[in-house]
């Protein structure tokens, strides 16, 4: 099967964004929970504007990794193999059959994670702790899963 070259640009822009991505989120996850985060943080979060800022970057982070990953590389890496892209849930169904994610159903979860971190914000500090640390326990699956994406590119000569 032949992929047209500007798919395969496509694929290696997408393969550098989502690399970079991993780096900085790995780091922000890192930095945001090196010693755990509290509820007592998230109740000081408007007296801390450094902790504001990292909640802030992890969470946009989260959101943009997954974007990338969900809505831009995944549907055109499917393309790539020959499948069909369609609706996003069918894409990670199809992309869970393939290897390429876990657990489509864990996919969907950080998805509605990733709202709630979003719109809980300034809201609620126990959702917003519970939704973070939720969200902290999921980065090395949301990494391992672009790893494995931006891994098949490599693998069939399209980086």
């Amino acid at each position: 099967m032949t992929v047209e070259a500007k798919t395969v640009l496509r694929l290696q822009f997408l393969a550098r964004v989502v690399r970079k991505e991993c780096r900085h989120h790995a780091t922000t996850d890192q930095r945001l929970f090196g010693s755990g985060f509290t509820l007592m943080q998230a109740n000081q979060l408007e007296a801390d504007p450094d902790l504001a800022e990292r909640v802030e970057a992890f969470v946009g982070r989260f959101g943009r990794l997954q974007d990338t990953v969900g809505d831009r590389l995944l549907p055109l890496l499917l393309v790539a193999l020959g499948e069909k892209s369609s609706a996003a849930i069918d894409n990670l169904d199809r992309a869970e059959r393939l290897g390429l994610l876990n657990s489509a159903d864990e996919w969907m979860t950080m998805r509605s994670l990733r709202n709630q971190m979003v719109h809980e914000y300034v809201e609620d500090p126990v959702v917003l702790t519970s939704a973070l640390q939720t969200g902290h326990a999921f980065v090395a699956a949301l990494i391992a899963t672009a790893n494995k994406m931006v891994s098949e590119i490599e693998r069939r000569g399209w980086a």
